[in-house]
């Protein structure tokens, strides 16, 4: 199983929360997510059935911004 951490911006409040971890939980592949508002950070376990591109343009998708 891979993981992927990630600092993001853009996720504000509960709603969009919800929302990013729904899309993420759809993604064939993915096994876990824990988005942490109070951090501003989105930890993605997932096999290989989906891979890191997927997973950012979801979290981009829903209006996440990923910071490098």
């Amino acid at each position: 199983m891979n993981r992927v951490h990630y600092d993001v911006t853009g996720i504000q409040n509960t709603q969009m929360k919800t929302q990013v971890k729904n899309v993420l939980e759809k993604l064939e592949g993915v096994q876990q997510v824990n988005v942490n508002l109070a951090n501003s950070t989105i930890d993605v376990s997932y096999n290989k059935k989906t891979d890191e591109g997927s997973i950012r343009n979801c979290i981009e998708h829903v209006g996440g911004k990923i910071e490098s």
